[in-house]
This record gives structure tokens, C-alpha cells and sequence, in this order.
């Protein structure tokens, strides 16, 4: 689950995390409101100072798109906070069809010297969580990695024995600071860990970090993702879900307990596992295809989960033909046989369906789906599920 920014400081200042003065509004009148009550009240003490009016929405690039503004003076905040609040924000992660800025931020402005980037998350691969510093902040990090990969530096930190200290002086050392700075980016790394474990997040990003001219180390920026898994364990951050922010169809899909994540492509897909459900993508994509969208059923492949999963998939105008990719082993195939054909009749389902049930019963399912009098085409290997699929687009055509 992703959360706003104002959201991700609010979580950070808990944990001490040196951060500007912010608060979120909802409205341009509110935004200058909340930029005097900051001020204690004094009118005239905030329209002397320099505000940071930021758009709120899931998507990084925002200052390049347009969502993010420098105003020196309160009449800047509400001009600038007017420009952006209800503007569709296009970024390069939203696409081209953009975001609705629906909140606003509001943050002092402060003295900077130097921007740098760190980042928490998991390391797959050593099963260890990574702290990833960087001395190019303000520019992501892919680009980094890209361009410069000498200048990211990564401490993994033992999950046995957490976050040791002169691992943070380490990090500090590694970006190269000194005197107060250093001292100030020690504390501020040991913090910055401790919120990213307590709160079972699975990535924290503070780009850009900055230093500021008197040596203070500020989060400029905050950007969480949390386990979904463990979100039972903070109900206050599962309050914080915007689903505004989120694809309709994906909302849907999670009602019903399914995974569903919509793709560029014409070929809805319809399994159960994951790492079935990633193997079907990429056969699909051999075989000349191209995936509309990631959908995992789940083990109970059963006439409800596949009707809701055919709906929220022919949801998706592009969706051109179906396949539907089961193994049979925590539940029959001959059971999700005749829950396809149940599924089939309620639904009405408009587009060529190719049906591949492998596992126990899998050829009196086979039977069954021949038999049903219904249009559904059968498959027997993966590869010849993928090229029956896409050959029904490309005949269709």
C-alpha cells in the first residue's frame, strides 16, 4: 500500500526524523490558512516567509510535471496552490493520462547546501534489508544507477541484529561528511531505520535528502510503501489508504481478495499462483501476445472468484481474448471445469476464451469443457495455450 507524502512525515516526526514544518490542505483558502497557523497565527510573520505548495498524489516527478511550486508571499501560496489543486497532473510514472491533485502541502522552505538520496528496502537476493545512499539526490535513483552507479553506496543490515551504529557512521563517512552534518546524518539514518522496521514497510525513500547551510540533515522529501500482509498490525497507516490514488479495477479485484494488476496488453489473463501467473505473461509475450493484466485467483479457484475475475477483466476495453491458466492441485480440475462454465454463463463474456486446467482430473476437465456447449477453447501445454490465444486476437482482426 502506497501513502501521501504528508502522510509518510507524519509517520516520520513519531520516529524524530528531522523534517520542515508541513501540513496538507484541501482547498487553495486552506492552504494559505494552514501556512499562517504554522506562523502561530501571525499573518504577517508568513507572508514573509519562502513556502513549498506541493500537489499530493501516488507519483513521483511531480516538480517536473508542474506540482510543485516556490511562493514567497502568501498571496504566491494561494496562486500557486490554485493553479495545482484540481489540475491532472501528468508525470512520467502517472502516464499519459495524468492524476487529479485532490490535496495539497503545504511545507516551509529551507536553506539548502546539498541534496542527497537514501532509500530502505529488501534485498531479495540476501534476504537482508539494504540502506542505499547516494551523494546525487533530487534525481531518481534508476537514473543513478544508470549514470553514476560509483556513486550508490549500500549497507545491508543483519536481520538478527538490526541496524548497528557504525553501520550510520559508515553511511555518513560515505557520503562524505563532516562536523555537525555528520553527526546530524548518524542520528537521522538510525531513526530513519527504525521507522521503516517498526511500521513493516517495504521500501522508505527520502529523496532528496538535504543538508542544509547550518548542517542540519532534512527529509525534503518522504515517499512509503507498506506489506500488505502486515497491515492488520497498523490499522492507523490502513486508514491512511487513498483509494482515489489507486486503479479502479484493482480496488475491485482487492473486495474479492484477488491480485489483480492491469497491463498495457489485449490478452486477459486468469490463474492461480503468482509465479504461474508471471511464466503465463511471459509465454504469452513469446508467443507474439501481449498481457492485459496480471490477475492471481488465489488456490480456491471456484465459480465466485472466476466470475468476479472474468468481470473485473472484461472490465478492461482493451481485453481482446482470455486465458485462463489453472493447475489443479489444491482444488480439482474438474471443480474449476465446472466453475469456469458457471462463471461463463453468469458473465457475459464477449471474447474468444482459451481454457488450460493441468493438475489432478485434468482430462475429465477437459471433457467437461467440450461438452459444456459453450465457446471455450481448450488447451493442453502452456505453449499451445499461448499460441491459441493469440491466434484468435490476430484472426479476429
Amino acid at each position: 500500500m502506497k501513502i501521501h507524502e504528508y502522510q509518510a512525515k507524519e509517520i516520520l516526526k513519531k520516529y524524530n526524523v528531522a523534517l520542515p514544518k508541513g501540513k496538507v490542505a484541501f482547498s487553495p483558502k486552506e492552504a494559505v490558512k494552514v501556512a499562517i497557523d504554522m506562523c502561530n497565527g501571525i499573518e504577517s510573520e508568513a507572508d514573509n516567509k519562502t513556502w513549498v505548495v506541493k500537489s499530493q498524489i501516488h507519483a513521483g516527478g511531480r516538480g517536473k510535471g508542474g506540482g510543485v511550486k516556490i511562493a514567497k508571499s502568501l498571496d504566491e501560496v494561494f496562486q500557486y496552490a490554485s493553479k495545482i489543486y484540481g489540475m491532472n497532473l501528468v508525470t512520467h510514472q502517472t502516464g499519459p493520462e495524468g492524476k487529479i491533485v485532490k490535496r495539497l502541502f503545504i511545507e516551509e522552505g529551507v536553506s539548502i547546501a546539498k541534496e542527497m538520496y537514501v532509500g530502505i528496502t529488501l534485498d531479495r537476493e540476501n534476504s537482508q534489508n539494504v540502506i542505499m545512499v547516494s551523494t546525487e539526490g533530487g534525481m531518481e535513483i534508476e537514473k543513478v544507477a544508470e549514470q553514476f552507479p560509483e556513486k550508490i553506496l549500500k549497507e545491508k543490515i543483519n536481520p538478527s541484529i538490526g541496524l548497528n551504529n557504525f553501520q550510520a557512521r559508515k553511511i555518513a563517512f560515505g557520503l562524505g561528511l563532516t562536523g555537525d552534518a555528520f553527526k546530524n546524518c548518524v542520528t537521522f539514518i538510525l531513526s530513519l531505520y527504525k521507522a521503516y522496521e517498526e511500521t513493516d514497510a517495504s521500501l522508505l525513500e527520502i529523496n532528496p535528502l538535504v543538508i542544509t547551510t547550518d548542517g542540519k540533515v532534512i527529509a525534503l522529501d518522504a515517499k512509503m510503501s507498506f506489506d500488505d500482509n502486515a497491515l492488520f498490525r497498523h490499522p492507523e497507516i490502513k486508514a491512511m489508504r487513498d483509494i482515489d490514488e489507486e486503479d479502479i479495477l484493482e480496488v475491485e479485484a482487492s473486495k474479492s481478495d484477488l491480485n489483480y494488476i492491469k497491463l498495457d496488453g489485449n490478452v486477459g489473463c486468469m490463474v492461480n499462483g503468482a509465479g504461474l501467473a508471471m511464466a503465463t505473461m511471459d509465454i504469452i509475450k513469446l508467443a507474439g501476445g501481449e498481457p492485459a493484466n496480471f490477475l492471481d485467483v488465489g488456490g480456491s479457484a471456484n465459480a465466485e472468484t472466476v466470475s468476479e475475475g472474468f468481470r473485473i477483466i472484461l472490465s478492461d476495453k482493451n481485453v481482446k481474448a482470455i486465458l485462463v491458466n489453472i493447475f489443479g492441485g489444491i482444488v480439482r480440475c474438474d471443480r474449476v471445469a465446472n466453475g469456469i462454465i458457471e462463471a461463463a454463463k453468469k458473465v457475459n463474456v464477449n471474447v474468444p476464451v482459451v481454457v488450460r486446467l493441468e493438475g489432478t482430473n485434468s482430462e475429465i476437465a477437459r471433457d467437461i469443457l467440450k461438452n459444456s456447449g459453450l465457446n471455450l477453447i481448450t488447451a493442453t501445454t502452456l505453449e499451445d495455450a499461448a499460441k491459441k490465444v493469440t491466434s484468435t486476437i490476430s484472426q479476429s482482426k
